[in-house]
Protein backbone atom coordinates (compact mmCIF):
# COMPACT_ATOMS: atom_id res chain seq x y z
CA UNK A 1 0.00 0.00 0.00
CA UNK A 2 2.68 2.21 0.89
CA UNK A 3 4.54 1.94 -2.27
CA UNK A 4 1.34 2.26 -4.41
CA UNK A 5 0.81 5.31 -2.89
CA UNK A 6 4.54 6.76 -3.30
CA UNK A 7 4.20 5.76 -6.92
CA UNK A 8 0.97 7.54 -7.54
CA UNK A 9 2.52 10.85 -5.72
CA UNK A 10 5.81 10.40 -7.90
CA UNK A 11 3.24 10.18 -11.19
CA UNK A 12 1.27 13.45 -9.73
CA UNK A 13 4.42 15.20 -9.22
CA UNK A 14 5.85 14.52 -12.84
CA UNK A 15 2.07 15.66 -14.56
CA UNK A 16 2.17 18.89 -12.77
CA UNK A 17 5.55 19.51 -14.01
CA UNK A 18 5.01 18.28 -17.96
CA UNK A 19 6.39 20.55 -20.15
CA UNK A 20 8.46 21.40 -23.00
CA UNK A 21 12.34 22.06 -22.77
CA UNK A 22 11.56 25.69 -24.13
CA UNK A 23 9.19 26.91 -21.19
CA UNK A 24 11.09 25.33 -18.16
CA UNK A 25 9.14 26.00 -14.83
CA UNK A 26 9.74 28.43 -12.68
CA UNK A 27 11.04 25.83 -10.36
CA UNK A 28 13.35 24.92 -12.58
CA UNK A 29 14.59 27.51 -14.17
CA UNK A 30 15.91 28.53 -10.53
CA UNK A 31 17.20 25.63 -9.48
CA UNK A 32 19.30 25.03 -12.85
CA UNK A 33 20.81 28.67 -12.26
CA UNK A 34 21.73 27.68 -9.12
CA UNK A 35 23.38 24.59 -9.44
CA UNK A 36 25.11 26.20 -12.43
CA UNK A 37 26.49 29.04 -10.07
CA UNK A 38 27.28 27.08 -7.12
CA UNK A 39 28.61 23.57 -9.26
CA UNK A 40 25.77 21.10 -7.83
CA UNK A 41 22.85 21.14 -6.05
CA UNK A 42 21.51 18.19 -3.27
CA UNK A 43 19.51 16.04 -5.36
CA UNK A 44 16.79 16.39 -2.48
CA UNK A 45 16.26 19.45 -3.98
CA UNK A 46 15.02 18.77 -7.20
CA UNK A 47 12.10 16.50 -6.09
CA UNK A 48 9.38 19.11 -6.97
CA UNK A 49 11.40 19.75 -10.42
CA UNK A 50 12.02 16.43 -12.12
CA UNK A 51 12.20 18.06 -15.87
CA UNK A 52 15.33 18.80 -15.03
CA UNK A 53 16.78 15.30 -15.04
CA UNK A 54 13.93 14.47 -17.82
CA UNK A 55 15.80 17.18 -19.93
CA UNK A 56 19.70 16.03 -19.63
CA UNK A 57 20.25 19.38 -17.32
CA UNK A 58 21.70 17.51 -14.31
CA UNK A 59 23.74 14.43 -13.83
CA UNK A 60 24.93 12.48 -11.06
CA UNK A 61 27.54 13.31 -8.80
CA UNK A 62 30.33 10.24 -9.75
CA UNK A 63 31.63 10.62 -5.97
CA UNK A 64 28.66 11.42 -4.74
CA UNK A 65 25.03 10.22 -5.33
CA UNK A 66 23.43 12.60 -3.01
CA UNK A 67 24.26 15.11 -5.35
CA UNK A 68 23.80 16.41 -9.04
CA UNK A 69 25.68 18.08 -11.38
CA UNK A 70 24.67 21.18 -13.89
CA UNK A 71 25.24 20.14 -17.60
CA UNK A 72 26.58 23.47 -19.17
CA UNK A 73 24.12 25.02 -21.01
CA UNK A 74 26.30 24.59 -24.31
CA UNK A 75 26.09 20.92 -24.03
CA UNK A 76 22.52 21.21 -23.44
CA UNK A 77 21.72 23.56 -26.41
CA UNK A 78 23.35 21.22 -28.68
CA UNK A 79 21.85 18.06 -27.32
CA UNK A 80 18.36 19.53 -27.82
CA UNK A 81 18.99 21.19 -31.25
CA UNK A 82 20.82 18.17 -32.98
CA UNK A 83 17.58 16.02 -33.64
CA UNK A 84 15.85 19.45 -34.75
CA UNK A 85 18.87 20.05 -37.02
CA UNK A 86 18.54 16.42 -38.80
CA UNK A 87 14.85 16.68 -38.84
CA UNK A 88 15.04 19.94 -40.89
CA UNK A 89 17.44 18.80 -42.81
CA UNK A 90 15.25 15.14 -43.44
CA UNK A 91 12.54 17.97 -44.46
CA UNK A 92 14.48 19.72 -46.87
CA UNK A 93 15.41 16.78 -48.34
CA UNK A 94 12.02 15.35 -48.92
CA UNK A 95 10.72 19.16 -50.47
CA UNK A 96 13.84 18.47 -53.03
CA UNK A 97 12.26 14.81 -53.47
CA UNK A 98 8.70 16.45 -54.58
CA UNK A 99 10.14 19.47 -56.33
CA UNK A 100 11.65 16.75 -58.94
CA UNK A 101 8.98 14.20 -58.80
CA UNK A 102 6.39 16.92 -59.98
CA UNK A 103 8.83 18.71 -62.26
CA UNK A 104 7.93 17.22 -65.31
CA UNK A 105 3.77 18.06 -64.67
CA UNK A 106 4.43 21.25 -63.80
CA UNK A 107 6.15 21.81 -67.40
CA UNK A 108 3.71 20.18 -69.01
CA UNK A 109 0.77 22.31 -67.28
CA UNK A 110 2.47 25.72 -68.30
CA UNK A 111 1.98 24.66 -71.96
CA UNK A 112 -1.61 24.40 -71.59
CA UNK A 113 -4.26 26.49 -72.22
CA UNK A 114 -5.99 28.44 -69.01
CA UNK A 115 -8.59 26.30 -67.65
CA UNK A 116 -11.92 27.60 -65.67
CA UNK A 117 -14.50 25.77 -63.68
CA UNK A 118 -17.43 25.37 -66.23
CA UNK A 119 -19.94 24.67 -63.75
CA UNK A 120 -19.93 25.39 -60.17
CA UNK A 121 -22.90 24.25 -57.70
CA UNK A 122 -23.86 26.91 -55.08
CA UNK A 123 -25.57 25.20 -52.21
CA UNK A 124 -27.44 27.64 -50.17
CA UNK A 125 -28.13 31.63 -50.33
CA UNK A 126 -25.71 33.15 -48.55
CA UNK A 127 -23.12 31.06 -51.62
CA UNK A 128 -25.20 32.21 -53.79
CA UNK A 129 -24.93 35.67 -53.35
CA UNK A 130 -21.83 35.62 -52.39
CA UNK A 131 -20.84 34.38 -55.81
CA UNK A 132 -23.40 36.88 -57.79
CA UNK A 133 -21.63 39.94 -55.28
CA UNK A 134 -18.40 38.75 -56.89
CA UNK A 135 -20.04 38.47 -60.55
CA UNK A 136 -21.24 42.17 -60.36
CA UNK A 137 -18.54 43.49 -58.70
CA UNK A 138 -16.51 42.17 -61.91
CA UNK A 139 -19.41 43.56 -64.68
CA UNK A 140 -17.83 46.04 -66.84
CA UNK A 141 -20.88 46.43 -69.91
CA UNK A 142 -24.02 44.72 -69.42
CA UNK A 143 -26.23 42.29 -67.12
CA UNK A 144 -28.76 40.83 -68.63
CA UNK A 145 -31.76 39.31 -66.03
CA UNK A 146 -34.98 37.12 -66.79
CA UNK A 147 -37.34 37.52 -63.37
CA UNK A 148 -40.27 35.33 -63.80
CA UNK A 149 -43.55 35.51 -61.64
CA UNK A 150 -45.62 38.30 -60.14
CA UNK A 151 -44.64 41.26 -58.40
CA UNK A 152 -41.53 40.96 -56.21
CA UNK A 153 -41.25 41.84 -52.45
CA UNK A 154 -40.22 44.74 -51.01
CA UNK A 155 -37.06 43.48 -50.02
CA UNK A 156 -36.45 41.99 -52.98
CA UNK A 157 -36.78 45.33 -54.94
CA UNK A 158 -34.60 47.12 -52.34
CA UNK A 159 -32.15 44.94 -52.95
CA UNK A 160 -32.06 45.32 -57.00
CA UNK A 161 -32.27 48.52 -56.68
CA UNK A 162 -29.38 49.03 -54.56
CA UNK A 163 -27.18 46.93 -57.07
CA UNK A 164 -28.57 48.60 -59.90
CA UNK A 165 -27.29 51.62 -58.77
CA UNK A 166 -24.06 50.30 -58.14
CA UNK A 167 -23.70 48.63 -61.85
CA UNK A 168 -25.39 51.94 -63.42
CA UNK A 169 -22.69 54.45 -61.54
CA UNK A 170 -19.99 52.74 -63.26
CA UNK A 171 -21.95 52.73 -66.64
CA UNK A 172 -23.02 49.44 -66.67
CA UNK A 173 -26.07 48.93 -68.70
CA UNK A 174 -29.13 46.56 -67.53
CA UNK A 175 -32.26 44.72 -69.23
CA UNK A 176 -34.70 42.86 -67.15
CA UNK A 177 -37.18 40.84 -68.79
CA UNK A 178 -40.45 40.43 -66.26
CA UNK A 179 -43.90 38.97 -66.93
CA UNK A 180 -46.78 41.36 -67.94
CA UNK A 181 -48.34 40.34 -64.00
CA UNK A 182 -45.68 42.67 -62.92
CA UNK A 183 -47.80 45.81 -64.86
CA UNK A 184 -50.22 45.60 -61.84
CA UNK A 185 -47.47 45.69 -59.50
CA UNK A 186 -46.78 48.89 -57.45
CA UNK A 187 -43.59 47.52 -56.22
CA UNK A 188 -42.09 46.35 -59.71
CA UNK A 189 -43.90 50.11 -61.15
CA UNK A 190 -41.85 51.77 -58.38
CA UNK A 191 -39.07 50.00 -58.58
CA UNK A 192 -38.76 50.96 -62.62
CA UNK A 193 -39.27 54.69 -61.97
CA UNK A 194 -36.35 54.58 -59.54
CA UNK A 195 -33.90 52.91 -61.91
CA UNK A 196 -34.75 55.31 -64.67
CA UNK A 197 -31.99 57.46 -64.29
CA UNK A 198 -29.58 54.46 -65.30
CA UNK A 199 -29.27 52.60 -68.26
CA UNK A 200 -31.53 50.33 -67.23
CA UNK A 201 -34.46 48.65 -69.83
CA UNK A 202 -37.19 46.74 -68.87
CA UNK A 203 -39.56 44.63 -70.90
CA UNK A 204 -42.59 42.66 -69.82
CA UNK A 205 -43.70 38.69 -71.90
CA UNK A 206 -47.03 36.26 -71.29
CA UNK A 207 -44.96 34.03 -70.51
CA UNK A 208 -40.89 33.41 -69.71
CA UNK A 209 -38.10 30.21 -68.31
CA UNK A 210 -36.61 29.95 -64.94
CA UNK A 211 -34.75 32.84 -63.24
CA UNK A 212 -31.86 33.75 -64.91
CA UNK A 213 -28.49 36.33 -64.49
CA UNK A 214 -25.63 36.98 -67.33
CA UNK A 215 -22.75 39.05 -66.70
CA UNK A 216 -20.66 40.24 -68.99
CA UNK A 217 -21.83 37.63 -71.74
CA UNK A 218 -19.09 35.21 -69.50
CA UNK A 219 -20.73 34.33 -66.13
CA UNK A 220 -24.38 32.99 -65.86
CA UNK A 221 -26.32 31.96 -62.68
CA UNK A 222 -29.62 29.64 -63.06
CA UNK A 223 -31.16 28.12 -59.60
CA UNK A 224 -30.87 24.19 -60.08
CA UNK A 225 -33.87 23.33 -57.22
CA UNK A 226 -37.14 24.80 -57.40
CA UNK A 227 -36.69 26.07 -54.21
CA UNK A 228 -33.65 28.22 -55.46
CA UNK A 229 -31.31 26.96 -52.80
CA UNK A 230 -29.17 25.84 -55.03
CA UNK A 231 -27.73 27.42 -58.12
CA UNK A 232 -25.63 26.89 -60.66
CA UNK A 233 -22.73 29.28 -61.62
CA UNK A 234 -22.03 28.91 -65.73
CA UNK A 235 -18.66 29.99 -67.18
CA UNK A 236 -18.42 27.53 -70.00
CA UNK A 237 -18.31 29.94 -72.96
CA UNK A 238 -20.80 27.70 -75.60
CA UNK A 239 -23.20 27.50 -72.44
CA UNK A 240 -22.91 31.37 -71.31
CA UNK A 241 -23.62 32.09 -75.07
CA UNK A 242 -26.47 29.84 -75.57
CA UNK A 243 -28.42 31.38 -72.41
CA UNK A 244 -27.52 34.54 -74.15
CA UNK A 245 -29.36 34.03 -77.47
CA UNK A 246 -32.20 32.52 -75.67
CA UNK A 247 -32.55 35.69 -73.90
CA UNK A 248 -32.14 37.91 -76.91
CA UNK A 249 -34.99 35.89 -78.75
CA UNK A 250 -37.21 36.44 -75.72
CA UNK A 251 -36.34 40.21 -75.65
CA UNK A 252 -36.97 40.64 -79.05
CA UNK A 253 -41.00 39.20 -78.15
CA UNK A 254 -41.17 41.20 -75.21
CA UNK A 255 -43.01 44.32 -74.66
CA UNK A 256 -41.23 47.68 -72.91
CA UNK A 257 -42.71 48.53 -69.15
CA UNK A 258 -43.82 51.88 -70.34
CA UNK A 259 -45.80 50.68 -73.68
CA UNK A 260 -49.21 48.83 -73.63
CA UNK A 261 -49.35 45.97 -74.57
CA UNK A 262 -50.42 45.54 -78.24
CA UNK A 263 -53.46 42.87 -78.04
CA UNK A 264 -56.87 43.34 -79.72
CA UNK A 265 -58.83 40.54 -78.46
CA UNK A 266 -61.38 38.83 -80.10
CA UNK A 267 -63.94 38.46 -77.78
CA UNK A 268 -65.40 40.95 -75.85
CA UNK A 269 -64.29 40.45 -72.21
CA UNK A 270 -61.15 38.26 -72.87
CA UNK A 271 -57.92 40.08 -72.27
CA UNK A 272 -54.68 39.30 -73.41
CA UNK A 273 -53.59 37.67 -70.51
CA UNK A 274 -57.09 35.46 -70.57
CA UNK A 275 -55.94 34.62 -74.00
CA UNK A 276 -53.01 32.87 -72.90
CA UNK A 277 -54.99 31.37 -69.97
CA UNK A 278 -57.61 30.18 -72.32
CA UNK A 279 -54.19 28.62 -74.77
CA UNK A 280 -52.94 26.83 -71.90
CA UNK A 281 -57.08 25.56 -70.75
CA UNK A 282 -56.69 23.61 -74.16
CA UNK A 283 -53.90 22.45 -74.26
CA UNK A 284 -54.89 20.90 -70.64
CA UNK A 285 -52.66 22.37 -68.03
CA UNK A 286 -54.49 22.19 -64.37
CA UNK A 287 -54.80 25.82 -62.98
CA UNK A 288 -51.48 25.59 -60.41
CA UNK A 289 -49.69 25.00 -63.68
CA UNK A 290 -50.99 27.89 -65.69
CA UNK A 291 -50.64 30.16 -62.84
CA UNK A 292 -46.38 29.21 -62.62
CA UNK A 293 -46.20 29.88 -66.02
CA UNK A 294 -47.94 33.13 -65.92
CA UNK A 295 -46.33 34.91 -62.76
CA UNK A 296 -49.71 34.80 -60.84
CA UNK A 297 -51.36 33.06 -58.03
CA UNK A 298 -53.79 30.37 -58.57
CA UNK A 299 -56.44 32.33 -57.08
CA UNK A 300 -56.21 35.54 -59.34
CA UNK A 301 -55.71 32.39 -62.21
CA UNK A 302 -59.13 30.82 -61.37
CA UNK A 303 -60.38 34.52 -61.22
CA UNK A 304 -59.53 35.10 -64.91
CA UNK A 305 -60.45 31.21 -65.81
CA UNK A 306 -63.95 32.26 -64.49
CA UNK A 307 -64.51 35.59 -66.35
CA UNK A 308 -63.42 33.93 -69.50
CA UNK A 309 -66.34 30.90 -69.32
CA UNK A 310 -68.76 34.50 -68.32
CA UNK A 311 -67.23 36.37 -71.87
CA UNK A 312 -67.95 33.36 -73.61
CA UNK A 313 -71.15 32.09 -72.04
CA UNK A 314 -69.80 28.94 -70.25
CA UNK A 315 -71.60 26.97 -67.70
CA UNK A 316 -68.92 24.36 -66.99
CA UNK A 317 -65.26 23.56 -67.24
CA UNK A 318 -65.84 20.66 -69.68
CA UNK A 319 -68.08 23.25 -72.21
CA UNK A 320 -65.46 26.18 -71.67
CA UNK A 321 -62.66 24.38 -73.74
CA UNK A 322 -64.97 23.55 -76.53
CA UNK A 323 -66.24 27.26 -76.00
CA UNK A 324 -62.67 28.50 -76.38
CA UNK A 325 -62.12 26.35 -79.66
CA UNK A 326 -65.51 27.55 -81.68
CA UNK A 327 -65.07 31.15 -80.09
CA UNK A 328 -62.07 31.45 -82.77
CA UNK A 329 -59.89 33.92 -79.85
CA UNK A 330 -57.01 30.92 -80.42
CA UNK A 331 -57.00 31.19 -84.38
CA UNK A 332 -54.08 34.13 -84.64
CA UNK A 333 -51.63 31.86 -82.89
CA UNK A 334 -52.15 29.19 -86.04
Amino acid sequence: MFLGGGQMGAESTKEAHSHSVTALCDEGARLYASALSVGKIARSETANAPCLLEFALLHPDPDDPDWLRPVPPSAALTQRLHPIEREIRDRRRLSLELTDAFEPFMAISAQAPPTTHAITVLEGIERINASIELAMAECRYEVLTIQPGGGRSEDALNTAVERGRLLTQRGVAMRTLYQHTVRHSHGTLSYAERMASGNVQIRTLEELIERLMIFDNTVAFIPATDDRRIALELRHPGIVSYLVTVFEQFWRRAVPLQEQIPYDPTVEGVSGVRHSIAKLLVEGHVDEAIARRLGMNVRTCRSHIAKLGAALGSTSRAQLGYLIARSGILDQDS
